[in-house]
């Protein structure tokens, strides 16, 4: 089964996707952190892409989709898959169907999250990452803050402000980008009855782990 997560930065894709990784067994594919690790290890491919995600912006096609292949045809990800910040474009969607075909798969299911702008900044500015690149937890200094200030539960490591994710400008930029480039994404899958759209927000008291639960059940407990 492939799912997609789709919903612009803040609105807790990672945190869906986590849940229902560790519910199906299905591995959690990230652009985003496989960026960050390349990033880290000041690879070729970190360096170039760094400096496109530091301006809050996309980075290129031709280096994105290699990457995502690749990582498709590992051998974890044959049962299941759960991509997260993949596609992001309707051509992203349209070579991802390519791909797909090869293998004699699809997508099954798209789970997009919706969030109010105003309270997506504030999540993204309190928002902490464990520095541990086999964990990837995710924190939020007001919403689900550590038991230890600035230290991961799960594995002990620091915890770490993403470059992105401390400047507000580069946030509304990335949001921006997002409404111009990537939403219409929901109507390329919504047309091939595969969406499923969910609100996720403190003021509905509607959060990640309440859509996780309710689109496994829904969807994908058999």
């Amino acid at each position: 089964m492939v799912i997609l997560m789709l919903g612009a930065q803040g609105t807790g894709k990672g945190t869906v996707a986590g849940i229902l990784s560790k519910k199906t067994g299905w591995p959690q594919v990230s652009t985003g952190d496989i960026f960050r690790k390349n990033i880290a290890e000041e690879t070729d491919l970190g360096i170039e892409a760094n400096k496109y995600i530091a301006a809050g912006n996309l980075v290129p096609d031709d280096i994105t989709i290699p990457m995502v292949i690749s990582r498709l045809n590992e051998k974890d990800a044959q049962e299941g898959v759960i991509l997260d910040g993949f596609p992001r474009t309707v051509e992203q969607a349209e070579k991802l169907d390519e791909i797909l075909k090869t293998q004699n798969k699809k997508v099954d299911l798209v789970i997009n999250l919706t969030t109010p702008r105003e309270e997506i900044i504030t999540r993204i500015l309190n928002r902490r990452v464990c520095s541990n690149q086999n964990c990837k937890a995710t924190y939020n200094l007001t919403m689900h803050p550590p038991k230890k200030e600035g230290i991961c539960d799960n594995c002990g490591f620091k915890l770490i402000q993403r470059e992105d994710d401390s400047n507000e400008e580069s946030i509304k930029n990335r949001l921006n980008i997002y409404n111009k480039i990537t939403s219409p994404l929901v109507e390329y899958y919504k047309q091939k009855n595969v969406l499923t759209t969910q609100e996720v927000s403190e003021v509905i008291n509607h959060l990640g782990q309440d859509v996780a639960e309710e689109v496994y059940n829904e969807y994908i407990k058999k």
